[in-house]
Formats: C-alpha cells, structure tokens, sequence
C-alpha cells in the first residue's frame, strides 16, 4: 500500500508541476518544450497512478467506491493530495 499513497504523491505533484510551472512557462516564455516534458512525464504517472489503484481494488484492498473516488481525484490538481490524506491513510493506519 506504501507505493499507491507514494503514487498518489508523484501524481498530484506532476500535475501541480505542468499546470503551474509548464504552462506559464510555455505562454509567457515563450518555451513549449516544458509542457511536452513536465506532460509526458504526468502522463505516464497518471497512468501508473491508475494502474496501481485498481491493482489494489482487483485484489482486494480497496473497495470499488475508494477505486472510484481514488480515479476521480486523479483528475483534479489536489485530488490525490486529498485522496491520500482522507481515503488512502484512515484505509491503512494498521500498516
């Protein structure tokens, strides 16, 4: 479980960075080359954020409805933030 609440950092972390750092940089810079970086690498977390989230809901771990809020706040800057402190932490304190 400690690599889903480690996931869920890098993710929400990816996102803050290409929304808050990439696009400003691209549109007042001048330089959209962070964007295609900072993206790329949000993506594949996204990605891996999700696939170990319903790892842990095919197993088990996570009931569906977590799974689904857990996917939910993958979409939203702050989500997994939110999802780690509220969802993933009272779900696993016993670990």
């Amino acid at each position: 479980m400690k690599i889903l609440r480690f996931m869920a950092l890098l993710e929400g972390t990816s996102l803050l960075l290409l929304l808050f750092v990439a696009m400003p940089l691209k549109y007042s810079y001048g330089m959209p080359e962070v964007v295609s970086w900072v993206g790329r690498a949000h993506g594949g977390l996204f990605i891996a954020f999700n696939i170990v989230l319903f790892y842990h809901v095919f197993k088990g771990h996570l009931s569906e409805v977590k799974g689904f809020l857990g996917f939910l706040a993958s979409l939203l800057p702050f989500g997994t933030f939110y999802y780690k402190a509220k969802v993933l932490n009272k779900s696993f304190r016993s670990e």
